[in-house]
């Protein structure tokens, strides 16, 4: 997961206009339905999928501040991992799912989080209940195993709002299938359907998009009270009880080992190169100088790539590279101005002036710090 979506914890609301659109796709009846949202996030979206339906909502969220935000729109809240939680088989008439698009650990045998997600609520949807998932078009081929023998009149439309087409998501509603429709399915229809959603999405631009005027409806069938059981790990009440663990504070030890900090003057002046040394080691660090000449300096080591090209016996160009380390310092003074002290730049024609070259001769220059 990439770094801005993991600080949200794979938040990515659905545009409200597009909730807007979803919603004239379905079709409630007078009696109560239970319906759920696995990542509601504040319940926004979700509550516009439901419009004023009588329906009963429920919702999971990963994150305390948004599943209490959730918790002011919807009947109940499950503060919690959907992946641990349990319900009932065919506890909700219509799901509305719009789960993170990334793997689940990293890209190698993992699977996708569209997929698992699909896999563990895929059952608690009703004999023709209907689903309502928001996903990359390139992800609806990777839960054919599940999409195809689970539900039939299967719709795939492209979401056209900027925040929706930056990440080429569609929507996919589709109804679950009875028991005996499923044990009718035979190995050749279930090839047939995966052969079906492959061309449904092989193309996105040809995708229809999700319009305001809905081509067809989804009725959504009433059901009773559902009942949510979360039995993962409460981890608000972790995350608060940490601090005062035993273990916590002899791991810190290691994990947040304090910084080492040095007072006081020398009993002796520093020659020029105990005071190299301990500059080099960030002892030094701090502020310095008086007036204009005020200044915080940091003191830090910084890999360099050495590259370097010669032609073997064949003809061919061999490139070689080393990594080494160096010192650079970064003076940052009272009137705004910033300097580094690094290594000087090659100068030779045709090599690039910000590449590092070796110290053999001890020079350094002061110049602007790179942009």
């Amino acid at each position: 997961m990439r770094t801005e979506a993991t600080l949200k914890l794979g938040h990515f609301p659905l545009p409200l206009a597009e909730a807007s659109r979803i919603r004239r796709f379905l079709c409630f009846s007078t009696d109560v339905a239970s319906v759920l949202d696995p990542c509601v996030g504040t319940g926004a979206a979700f509550r516009v999928v439901t419009g004023d339906a009588a329906v009963r909502r429920y919702g999971i969220e990963l994150d305390a501040h948004r599943a209490e935000e959730a918790r002011a729109v919807l009947d109940e809240v499950i503060q919690g991992n959907a992946l641990e939680t349990h319900t009932p088989v065919e506890s909700f008439s219509l799901i509305y799912q719009n789960p993170p698009f990334c793997w689940e650990i990293g890209q190698g045998r993992n699977e996708r989080m569209e997929k698992i997600f699909l896999d563990w609520i895929a059952r608690w949807i009703r004999p023709t209940g209907v689903l309502v998932m928001v996903l990359p078009f390139d992800r609806v081929f990777d839960c054919r195993n599940t999409l195809t023998p689970q539900f039939r009149d299967k719709a795939i439309y492209r979401l056209t709002e900027p925040e929706a087409a930056k990440y080429r998501e569609v929507v996919v509603f589709g109804v679950r299938r009875t028991r005996q429709e499923r044990d009718r399915m035979s190995d050749a229809a279930i090839s047939q359907g995966h052969r079906m959603l492959a061309d449904l999405t092989r193309r996105y631009n040809e995708i229809p998009a999700l319009a305001d005027t809905p081509d067809r409806t989804y009725t959504v069938p009433p059901s009773s009270a559902a009942r949510l059981e979360y039995r993962g790990l409460p981890l608000d009440l972790v995350e608060d009880l940490l601090q005062a663990s035993p273990a916590w504070r002899q791991a810190q030890r290691v994990t947040h080992a304090p910084k080492t900090e040095f007072f006081g003057r020398p009993l002796t002046p520093l020659h020029r190169g105990q005071l190299g040394l301990l500059t080099v080691a960030g002892l030094v660090n701090g502020c310095a100088g008086t007036g204009a000449d005020r200044h915080v300096a940091n003191w830090e080591s910084v890999k360099v790539v050495q590259r370097t090209e010669e032609e073997s016996d064949h003809g061919e160009t061999v490139i070689r590279e080393r990594e080494r380390f160096s010192q650079r310092l970064t003076l940052l003074y009272a009137d705004g101005r910033i300097a580094l002290l690094t290594e000087t730049p090659r100068t030779k024609e045709g090599k690039d002036r910000h590449e590092e070259r070796t110290p053999a001769n001890g020079e350094a220059d002061v110049r602007p710090a790179d942009t």
